[in-house]
C-alpha cells in the first residue's frame, strides 16, 4: 500500500499545480508573437498571456519553415506546375518515353535543352553580366573624361602660344634702342 501512495501523492501534487494554469487559460487571451529580438516582444496586458518566439534575423524574410518544405500542390510555383503537366500524355515520337513507337527519339533533345538551361544559369554567365555592367559604367564616363582632358590640353597649348607671342613681341635682352653710329670726320 505504501508503494501506491507515493505515485498517487505525486499525481495529486501535479494536478494541483496545473489547476491554476488551466483556470487562467480559460479566461485569458493568448497572444502568440514571432519576434527577432527581445525588444520586439510586446508586454502582456492584464488578462493576456504573451508567448514570444524569438528567431534569428536571417529568418525575417524567409518563407515560414512549416511551408518551406511542403509537398502540397498549393505551395508549388506556377512554373513548376506547368512543367509537370507539360508532358502529361506525351508519348510517341520525340517524347522521350518508353511508351509508343519512337519514344526514345526526344531524349536527346531533352538532354540538349537541359544542358543549355544549365549553361545559361551557371556562375560564369553571371560574372559575365557583372563584368559587362562594370564596363558599361566605365565607358559611360570615358567620353566626359576625354573631353575634360582635351579641354585641359588645349588650355595649356593656348597659354604656351600666348607666352611665345609675348616673347616674340618683346625686346630681346640687351636689345633696345641702338646707339647712334659714331660719325667720322673726313680726313683733310
Amino acid at each position: 500500500m505504501k508503494h501506491l501512495l507515493a505515485p498517487a501523492a505525486a499525481l495529486a501534487a501535479f494536478a494541483a499545480a496545473s489547476a491554476p494554469a488551466a483556470a487562467q487559460s480559460a479566461d485569458e487571451k493568448i497572444n502568440m508573437v514571432i519576434a527577432y529580438s527581445e525588444a520586439e516582444c510586446p508586454v502582456a496586458q492584464p488578462g493576456e498571456v504573451v508567448v514570444c518566439e524569438i528567431l534569428v534575423e536571417e529568418e525575417r524574410y524567409r518563407i515560414p519553415s512549416n511551408l518551406r518544405y511542403s509537398d502540397n500542390p498549393a505551395n508549388q510555383s506556377l512554373a513548376r506546375q506547368v512543367d509537370q503537366i507539360k508532358y502529361v500524355g506525351d508519348f510517341g515520337a520525340m517524347s522521350c518515353s518508353p511508351a509508343g513507337a519512337g519514344g526514345f527519339t526526344g531524349c536527346t533533345q531533352k538532354f540538349i535543352e537541359a544542358a543549355y538551361k544549365d549553361k545559361a544559369e551557371e556562375d560564369g554567365v553571371r560574372f559575365g553580366q557583372l563584368i559587362e555592367k562594370a564596363r558599361a559604367e566605365r565607358l559611360s564616363t570615358i567620353d566626359a573624361d576625354a573631353a575634360a582632358e582635351q579641354e585641359r590640353v588645349e588650355m595649356i597649348e593656348r597659354e604656351y602660344m600666348q607666352r611665345l607671342e609675348r616673347e616674340r613681341q618683346g625686346d630681346l635682352p640687351g636689345e633696345g634702342t641702338l646707339p647712334q653710329p659714331a660719325t667720322q670726320t673726313p680726313p683733310k
